[in-house]
């Protein structure tokens, strides 16, 4: 078979698992697109914009493992920067793609259309060189294969985005045909004797340890770490906390999970315990602000072990060259039992009590939305939670086990969810149930992407959409006059973007009773995907946003040192 450029990147997305690559036409990647759509075991998904496409190759790469976004030069890649900086921050491999200017307007000292109307057009690789982990153009046809493989390699190996620009006149051109998938693109291995040098240190440590404890961090995933996390923690026994961020990378329902460790608004009971403890052994963990309640709860250097992607730092030893889930599956077999963590926390748990039912006819509270929420998930649920005080509603319900749950803490760019939400229902099997619970400021950013769902008759999908009339969250931080905005018909907007081929479903609860009639109608609905609108007061939020909110604002307006 011959090869073209653009056949070429699209065998390396087949290759990749991907199926479905999210774009946005413009007259520099018509013919980069053309040449995509020829491998018929890729679709190709129009977005509304660069910035939702970028958002849904992001929540696709959620469910994937990678994802792929193709956009147009400048106009089209600025807008997709957002995006891809979230899949930075959150390591997702994304594969960033861009036409570009002919390749001979350089040298004839031609100024193209979308640009910044200079010669030098060099300076959008060069920033979005600071978003990926490796950003080329490919100038020459023959080039073309080995700087595809390797931005790919460096994705996937890195867990990072990766850009690619390849110019409109360079798309169609014959190039080599791909050599295989697997002799080029194998995992980094752990230098076998960093790796043992690292276990036997920490081994030492956590044997030693009165009161060790277990930190689940968000790099679990991101680093294929997950299975040998669960590996450590069995063999060691004692309680396992995980940060928000890493909610559903250990069993909620397993006998040792203790809940979430957010500081002062963590579940019942695990702050103390993780204070108390004596060695915490952070695995994949990420301290933020956001993370730590305005840098409140970062565990202490001195009785931490922090595992991260490539180096394991304790007290007394720092090792580089080792990979996350290779040190976890070696060091679950030199630990010895320690269950006392557990105990105490058995000892002293506080458990949540249940939410009771709300009168049917009151006015809808967030307290009854989360319940009526709650009863929705099942082992084939993914819960997705925008940034705000649905971080907090969802953090506390409780996961059926192989339940999902998405969130964007370290980034944190509201109306991410919905195009995260519709990239990542694309991807998974149709009988996987996709919820998302999102503030209305937050909807009303990426709000036409919802076009698509119903375009695509997910009916997998329902978004609760909470209307309480302003940013809450950063009410919370700090309040002013900004915080506000003009409110929508949220779920009237379904029949706008239905059109004459559409089934989308908009539904409206103000209380209790409609929400639950609501939910019921969702659940049967087929066809397309359902939006419920959950109107409720501004001032009811979690007592968590409110301690949560006041310490990041305190932190946020620290004096300057001098």
């Amino acid at each position: 078979m011959g090869y073209t450029v653009g056949s070429y990147l699209a065998k390396r997305f087949e290759q990749m698992g991907i199926e479905h690559n999210f774009i946005v036409p413009g007259d520099f990647n018509l013919v980069l697109l053309d040449e995509l759509l020829k491998n018929k075991n890729l679709e190709q998904v129009g977005c509304c914009n660069e910035l939702d496409a970028a958002y849904a190759a992001e929540g696709y790469a959620r469910a994937k493992g990678a994802g792929a976004v193709i956009i147009t030069f400048n106009v089209g890649a600025f807008s997709a920067i957002n995006g891809i900086a979230g899949a930075y921050a959150e390591r997702l491999p994304v594969i960033f793609v861009s036409g570009s200017y002919n390749t001979n307007d350089p040298s004839a000292g031609h100024i193209p259309h979308h640009s910044l109307g200079i010669q030098d057009l060099n300076y959008q690789c060069e920033m979005i060189s600071k978003v990926t982990c490796d950003a080329v153009q490919i100038t020459h046809e023959a080039d073309a294969p080995y700087l595809i493989d390797r931005v790919i390699l460096n994705a996937l190996s890195r867990r990072l985005p990766g850009y690619i620009e390849i110019p409109c006149n360079i798309a169609d051109a014959p190039c080599l045909d791909p050599a295989p998938f697997e002799t080029l693109f194998k995992p980094p291995a752990s230098d076998p004797k960093v790796l043992e040098a690292a276990v036997n240190s920490a081994a030492e440590a956590i044997n030693n340890a009165n009161k060790p404890i277990l930190l689940a961090g968000p790099n679990l995933r991101s680093y294929g770490a997950i299975n040998a996390f669960r590996e450590l923690a069995e063999a060691l026994g004692c309680a396992v906390a995980v940060q928000p961020s890493a909610k559903s990378f250990f069993p909620e329902n397993h006998p040792q999970f203790i809940g979430i460790y957010w500081g002062s608004v963590s579940s019942p009971g695990c702050e103390e315990i993780v204070d108390w403890a004596d060695l915490i052994i952070a695995a994949g963990a990420v301290y933020t602000d956001y993370s730590t309640v305005g840098w409140t709860a970062q565990p202490p250097d001195g009785k931490t072990i922090n595992i991260e992607p490539n180096r394991v730092r304790s007290p007394n030893s720092d090792h580089n060259g080792l990979n996350l889930h290779d040190f976890l599956y070696a060091i679950a077999k030199q630990v010895k039992k320690n269950d006392f963590s557990l105990m105490k926390f058995n000892k002293t748990r506080r458990d949540q009590k249940p939410i009771k039912p709300a009168n049917p006819k009151k006015p809808l509270t967030r307290m009854e939305m989360i319940r009526q929420i709650q009863d929705l998930l099942s082992p084939k649920t993914t819960l997705f939670v925008e940034s705000g005080d649905s971080w907090f509603n969802g953090m506390f319900m409780e996961l059926p086990e192989n339940a999902s749950f998405e969130i964007e803490m370290q980034w944190g760019s509201i109306g991410w969810s919905v195009a995260s939400t519709f990239g990542y229902a694309l991807a998974v099997e149709p009988d996987q149930q996709v919820l998302s619970l999102i503030g209305d400021g937050s909807f009303q950013f990426t709000a036409q992407e919802v076009a698509n769902m119903i375009r695509y008759e997910l009916d997998n999908v329902i978004l609760f959409v909470v209307n309480n009339h302003g940013y809450v969250v950063e009410s919370e931080i700090h309040e002013g006059p900004y915080n506000y905005f003009k409110n929508w018909d949220y779920a009237g907007l379904i029949e706008v973007l239905n059109a004459d081929d559409g089934h989308g479903l908009g539904l409206t609860a103000s209380t209790g009773g409609e929400l639950a009639e609501a939910i019921k109608k969702a659940k049967a609905h087929k066809g397309g995907s359902v939006l419920i609108e959950c109107q409720i007061e501004h001032e009811d939020c979690s007592r968590e946003l409110l301690e949560w909110g006041t310490k990041v604002g305190i932190a946020n307006q620290r004096p300057p040192m001098h």
